[in-house]
């Protein structure tokens, strides 16, 4: 009976072996050919996959097994690696894309239970009134402890027009929430604009994705031209943005910068991985497209600039606030962000799959690592609606089982001789009604008159405009 458990443990072994030397990843890959092959690791593994393929009560696919082994390596790893199965890969490719199926939200692993990082703007999670920090413990009937974020997300997402009830544990209420969602196509729009007054102007992007660069640019572009006398100030707003993809927010960046103005520098293991990334068109254009900020208005890159962010402010949206906020070009504003300061790579493999990896960290143009940290704003200010909110329901990348660590010792230095006051708001006058109301909450609109945050940043590009003129 050992024998033949051996035997099977080897054929695993060596099934493994193959699937190692594919993705590249042996010992003579890694450019390290002193270092031995662990080989009691490896009789370990072969023992067990032995074990497994012999007693299991049921009987177990080769390819089951090594699939579970494979995406095991990855997701212990950090929040961010991944296996990627056919299905998993075409989602994330048409997911930059800006239109894909699903409920619209960004979410993490936390003690076996999915963590939401940020429900997507105008998205069916968003408006059912999902919130950041929310852990989601069941899906319809099925509990998620036990799931692995891939399955999870498989459960999530569905027909458009099917339902999904998602049972939530939200601190600050006594008992689980229940929410219903109706799936849908889910369109992000990445880029909206207005004209707040005659001489300010708001820009929001909601997530990087493949156009972003180019929707910015018109939007930009148009601004300026409704703007019948000169532009006073520009807010950019990059709350609850949970990233995206890297060159968009290298472009974001360049919009504002002077050009060859370094935006983000990554480091990593090998040479690929170790990038230098400016405010040049090699650096954030794709496939020869034509350099669509050539034409911008000169003054987009003087006009006084305040850019708003949030704990859901995340990756390529910190990448972009962290640039603005060394180069001196924009006031930061709001509260710490997410802290993803790390940059994961998509390696195609067989069958139309693929693996997530982490490659490298990412560093603002002055060097600081963001990861797991965040970008301190330079004017911090709570939106009321956060005021006296327990502390621990701010999510982020800290928050996450085996993030990677901030090996860095140096604290941001935060001006407080700005901050505005913000008022505290009584409760006392809520009715019992609202209160039975609170699953499902009134979104604030970002952007609308009654944006808190937006009217503060509006009163210091005023403040700005008085002194420049003293």
């Amino acid at each position: 009976m050992r024998s033949r458990i051996e035997k099977i443990g080897l054929i695993g072994l060596g099934l493994i072996a193959g699937v190692l030397i594919s993705l590249q990843l042996s010992a003579i890959a890694d450019k390290n050919i002193d270092e031995p092959l662990p080989i009691e690791e490896l009789r370990a593994f072969s023992e067990v996959f032995g074990r497994i393929k012999s007693d299991y009560v049921e009987p177990v696919t080769d390819k089951k097994l090594i699939t579970e082994a494979i995406t095991g390596m990855l997701t212990g790893l950090d929040p961010h690696s991944a296996y990627l199965d056919a299905e998993a890969f075409k989602e994330l490719q048409v997911g930059t894309q800006g239109k894909f199926g699903g409920l619209g939200i960004e979410v993490g692993m936390e003690d076996g239970l999915v963590k939401v990082i940020s429900p997507i703007e105008d998205t069916p999670a968003y408006h059912a009134g999902v919130k950041s920090g929310d852990l989601i413990i069941k899906l319809d009937d099925t509990l998620v402890k036990g799931l692995k974020l891939s399955e999870a997300v498989k459960r999530m997402r569905g027909k458009p027009g099917s339902k999904i009830v998602l049972t939530v544990i939200r601190k600050e209420e006594p008992k689980p929430l229940t929410i219903t969602i109706t799936r849908a196509i889910i369109k992000v729009k990445s880029v909206k604009s207005k004209l707040i007054e005659p001489g300010y102007a708001f820009v929001r992007i909601t997530q990087f994705q493949e156009r972003t660069g180019e929707n910015l640019a018109s939007a930009l572009n148009d601004l300026f031209k409704k703007n019948e006398g000169a532009m006073k100030g520009l807010v950019l707003d990059l709350r609850s943005d949970p990233g995206g993809l890297l060159n968009s927010s290298v472009a974001a960046s360049a919009a504002f910068l002077p050009k060859d103005a370094l935006v983000v520098y990554t480091e990593g293991r090998h040479s690929a991985a170790k990038m230098r990334l400016s405010a040049v068109p090699n650096d954030y254009l794709r496939n020869h497209e034509k350099d669509y900020l050539k034409d911008l208005p000169a003054a987009v890159k003087t006009v006084p600039m305040i850019v708003l962010v949030n704990g859901g402010s995340a990756s390529a949206s910190e990448i972009v606030a962290g640039a603005l906020q060394d180069h001196k070009r924009a006031v930061i504003m709001g509260t710490q962000t997410f802290g993803k300061g790390s940059v994961q790579s998509v390696l195609p493999l067989g069958n139309n799959t693929a693996i997530k990896l982490t490659t490298a960290r990412y560093f603002t143009p002055n060097g600081r690592s963001i990861q797991a940290k965040g970008i301190v704003p330079d004017i911090i200010v709570e939106d009321p609606a956060t005021i006296g909110q327990d502390q621990s329901l701010r999510m982020r990348e800290a928050d996450l089982e085996h993030h990677l660590t901030n090996d860095q010792k140096i604290d941001v230095e935060v001006d407080d001789t700005v901050k505005p006051p913000v008022p505290a708001e009584s409760n006392e006058s809520q009715t019992k009604s609202e209160e039975d109301d609170a699953t499902k909450p009134k979104r604030l609109e970002f952007g609308s008159k009654e944006d808190y945050l937006l009217n503060q940043a509006l009163n210091v590009l005023k403040g700005i405009n008085i002194l420049q003129g003293k």
